[in-house]
């Protein structure tokens, strides 16, 4: 069983008050956060309430960049050079960097956001661009477990960051089901609740196609977006320690 295991959420993505205040709620739940840089949703106000309410908890700050689409929310893999990519990515990182050093607060990791985080787990030359800017920021790397992104990370001695998700289902490669297909995100809240305990148990879930599959993963990631999402993080923290699991970041 794993006896430490790091709780993450995606955040920053919602600017409306009811947003802020639902992402900060999250905050005292999780061990860790993705902070929204630019690409997909965010704004450096949004960055520095997230980044100041993140050091006030003592969690984990990481950035969570992504394609530069703000219309699709990310969520859609799109026709971009890599060199055009990687400006964008940088310059996200450096948004996000700026103001976390006016904050106060070191940042920790990289977690792609979306179709990127997608697409770079199974693609050589995403992959490696993840990894070059991770090296360049000396930043950890967030990603599945198993991928060509972790592959590669560990090539070139980048701390990696293995994450799983208990709110959505997975193919029998141990990729995500696309968001596009029907049961893609489970709904159901004792569903997440169990598929979160056996992703930090190390124990076999059903998949999509069902048949078992056993993820190693060190965090676990809970979606600020999905219906019920705080309820569901109260929850998945209290199973998670009536079961013996001590919560915190990685590292």
């Amino acid at each position: 069983m794993t006896s430490v295991i790091d709780l993450n959420a995606d955040l920053g993505e919602d600017d409306s008050p009811a947003g802020i205040a639902g992402d900060i709620a999250i905050m005292d739940i999780v061990s860790s956060c993705n902070i929204a840089c630019g690409g997909h949703a965010g704004s450096p106000e949004i960055m520095r309430t997230m980044l100041a309410a993140a050091k006030a908890r003592a969690i984990a700050p990481g950035a969570h960049p992504s394609y530069p689409d703000r219309i699709g929310f990310g969520r859609e893999s799109i026709d971009i050079s890599l060199p055009d990519l990687e400006i964008s990515l940088t310059e996200q990182l450096q948004d996000i960097a700026t103001i976390a050093a006016e904050v106060g607060v070191t940042l920790t990791h990289i977690k792609p956001h979306g179709a990127l985080y997608n697409d770079a787990q199974d693609d050589s030359e995403l992959a490696t661009l993840l990894v070059d800017i991770a090296a360049r920021t000396n930043l950890a790397l967030v990603g599945l477990p198993g991928s060509l992104v972790e592959k590669k990370a560990k090539q070139q001695g980048i701390a990696y960051i293995a994450e799983a998700f208990i709110d959505r289902r997975y193919s029998g490669k141990g990729r995500l089901v696309p968001r596009s297909e029907v049961g893609a995100v489970i709904a159901d809240e004792d569903q997440r609740i169990q598929q979160g305990l056996s992703l930090a148990r190390g124990t076999a879930l059903t998949t999509q196609d069902g048949t078992p599959l056993t993820i190693r993963a060190q965090s676990l990631c809970l979606h600020s977006d999905s219906n019920g999402a705080l309820e569901t993080a109260k929850k998945m923290r209290l199973a998670l320690e009536h079961a013996g699991i001590v919560i915190g970041p990685v590292g």
